[in-house]
C-alpha cells in the first residue's frame, strides 16, 4: 500500500476537501480559543477552524500533507492563526488541559484516546469521525477492524464527557463508495444539569 506522503502527492487523496458538515454544524456552540486537528492530513478541519477564528495546531506524520495543509492555509487567509507539527500521534506529548475544541476525521488514535481527551481544556469540544467495523461489504475506510469502531464503541469510550450528538450511519462517498461512519461532538463537563446548544441544521458553505 503507498505511503501517505505518496497518496497525498500523487492526488489519491483530494488536496483540498470539505470539512465535516457535523464540524460545522457545531462549531458556533464551541468555545472561543485553541484548536487541535489530529491526524490532520491536508488540514480539511484545521484551516476551517482557523477561518472559525480558532488559533489552530494541526498535527500529522505525513511531510507532503502538512505541505498541502500550510498551503490551503495560506490560499484561505489563516496562515498566521496555524501551526503544523509533524509528529507521529502514537508517540506525540499531548499538552494536559490546552485545547478549546479537538477534532479527529478519520484516524483512530487507538492508545492515545485517553491522552488526546486529557488535552481537552475544562468545557472544551471534542469532535470525532471515523470508520465502522460493518457486516456488510463496504469498500471505504481502513482495511482492518482494529482501525475501525465497533457499534457504540466510541459512545462508550466518551461517556465520561458531555455527549451532544453521536450518529452511526452507511453513507455512499463522492466516489461510488460505500462505508459505515461515526460521528460525535461531546464536551469536557458533567453534571445532571447542563446548558445544551441550539444547533441550526445546516452544513458548510465551501468556497468556489
Amino acid at each position: 500500500m503507498p505511503s501517505w506522503d505518496e497518496r497525498f502527492r500523487d492526488g489519491d487523496y483530494p488536496r483540498n476537501p470539505d470539512p465535516s458538515p457535523v464540524l460545522c454544524r457545531y462549531v458556533d456552540s464551541f468555545p472561543d480559543g485553541r484548536a487541535l486537528d489530529v491526524a490532520t492530513g491536508t488540514g480539511r478541519n484545521a484551516v476551517f477552524l482557523a477561518e472559525a477564528g480558532y488559533r489552530v495546531d494541526g498535527i500529522d506524520r505525513s511531510r507532503e500533507g502538512l505541505q498541502i495543509a500550510r498551503q490551503n492555509a495560506i490560499d484561505r487567509g489563516v496562515a498566521d492563526r496555524t501551526e503544523w507539527i509533524r509528529a507521529d500521534v502514537p508517540t506525540y506529548a499531548f499538552p494536559e488541559s490546552t485545547y478549546d475544541v479537538i477534532a479527529i476525521s478519520f484516524y483512530r488514535a487507538v492508545d492515545r484516546f485517553p491522552d488526546i481527551k486529557a488535552a481537552l481544556a475544562p468545557g472544551g469540544a471534542l469532535f470525532v469521525q471515523h470508520h465502522l467495523r460493518s457486516s456488510e461489504d463496504l469498500r471505504s475506510g481502513s482495511s482492518g477492524d482494529r482501525y475501525r469502531y465497533g457499534a457504540n464503541e466510541l459512545l462508550r469510550d466518551c461517556l465520561d464527557l458531555t455527549v451532544l450528538y453521536y450518529d452511526e450511519r452507511t453513507e455512499t462517498r463522492a466516489d461510488g463508495r460505500s462505508g459505515a461512519v461515526v460521528r460525535l461532538v461531546a464536551r469536557n463537563s458533567t453534571g445532571q444539569r447542563q446548558s445544551y446548544p441550539r444547533v441550526d441544521p445546516f452544513e458548510c458553505e465551501t468556497g468556489d
